[in-house]
C-alpha cells in the first residue's frame, strides 16, 4: 500500500489530537504537518504536498472554503471537510458525493471517510474534480440558499481540559470578548472559545444574539428586562442577575429588538 501523506488543518488543538491518533492507527497514513488556521494551510500545501487535507470550516481569517479557492485553479489534494454545521449544510455537500465530518464523529465515520478520500486521491485528476466540485457546491449553496435560509449555528465546539464540549446555542446566556478569544458564559458554566467575538457574531442567528457593546453579545431569550441605569443609559437584566449597560452606539439597535418593552428604572 502506497504512502498517504496528510495534512491537519483546524484552530482546535484537541481536534487536532483526534485525527492526530486516529490516524496513527492506519497503516500507510503519514502526517506531513499540522495548521492552525487557513493562511498556515495554504502555504503548507504549496510546501508540503500532501495528498489529503482534512480541513475545518470555521478558523479565524481565512476559512476553509477560503482555503480552497485559494488552491484553485492548481491541482489541490483530496479534501475531506471538518464542520460543526448542522444537518442542512451537510446534506446540501453530501448530494455532490463530498465528504463531511461534522464535529464530534465516530471513529467509524472517520474511517468510512477517510477510505472514500483515498480512493479520490489516487490520481491528482481525481483530486481536482474533487475540489472542483465542492468549490461549485459551496457557491450553489451560498448563493441560493444562503440569502433566502441564512445556515447559523446550532452548537459550538470547545475545549473543557482533555476534553471537547458540544454546547447548545441556546443555552448560551451571554457572551464576552476575552481578548482574540470570545467567553462563553451559562447559567452554571463559562467557556473559552477560540474565535474573536466579531467573528463569531457573524455566525449567530440576530434574531436570537443582539450586541450590546463593544464587547458583549446577548442571547435575547436569556434576558428578563430592560431598565434604564442612573445615568439614562439602558440597563439588560438576564434571568440569572447578569447586568449588562447598552452603548450609546448600540443603544438604538438594543431598543428596537426590545420594542413593546417597557423600560423600568433603577431601584435605589
Amino acid at each position: 500500500m502506497s504512502e498517504t501523506r496528510v495534512l491537519i488543518v483546524d484552530d482546535e488543538p484537541l481536534a487536532r489530537d483526534v485525527i492526530r491518533y486516529l490516524l496513527a492507527g492506519v497503516e500507510g497514513m503519514t502526517v506531513a504537518g499540522e495548521c492552525r488556521n487557513g493562511v498556515e494551510a495554504v502555504n503548507a500545501v504549496h510546501a508540503l504536498h500532501p495528498d489529503l487535507v482534512f480541513l475545518d470550516i470555521q478558523m479565524p481569517d481565512l476559512d476553509g472554503f477560503g482555503v480552497l479557492r485559494a488552491l484553485l485553479p492548481n491541482c489541490p489534494p483530496a479534501v475531506v471537510l471538518v464542520t460543526a454545521y448542522d444537518e442542512f449544510a451537510v446534506q446540501a455537500f453530501e448530494a455532490e458525493a463530498l465528504d463531511f465530518l461534522v464535529k464530534p464523529f465516530t471513529d467509524e465515520r472517520f474511517h468510512r471517510a477517510l477510505d472514500r478520500a483515498r480512493k479520490q486521491s489516487d490520481t491528482r485528476r481525481e483530486a481536482d474534480d474533487l475540489s472542483q466540485r465542492l468549490t461549485a457546491a459551496l457557491d450553489r449553496l451560498r448563493s441560493a440558499d444562503a440569502a433566502a435560509h441564512p445556515v447559523y449555528r446550532t452548537r459550538l465546539l470547545v475545549s473543557s481540559g482533555r476534553r471537547s464540549v458540544s454546547i447548545p446555542v441556546a443555552s448560551v446566556t451571554w457572551i464576552a470578548a476575552d481578548d482574540y478569544y470570545a467567553r462563553l458564559h451559562l447559567t452554571d458554566a463559562s467557556y473559552l472559545l477560540r474565535r474573536p467575538l466579531a467573528v463569531l457574531e457573524q455566525e449567530l442567528d440576530p434574531g436570537q444574539f443582539i450586541r450590546v457593546h463593544r464587547g458583549a453579545l446577548v442571547n435575547l431569550s436569556h434576558v428578563r428586562e430592560l431598565q434604564r441605569g442612573p445615568d439614562g443609559k439602558p440597563v439588560i437584566l438576564l434571568m440569572d442577575g447578569t447586568r449588562l449597560t447598552v452603548s450609546e452606539r448600540r443603544r438604538a439597535g438594543v431598543l428596537r429588538a426590545f420594542a413593546g418593552v417597557a423600560a423600568t428604572p433603577t431601584r435605589r
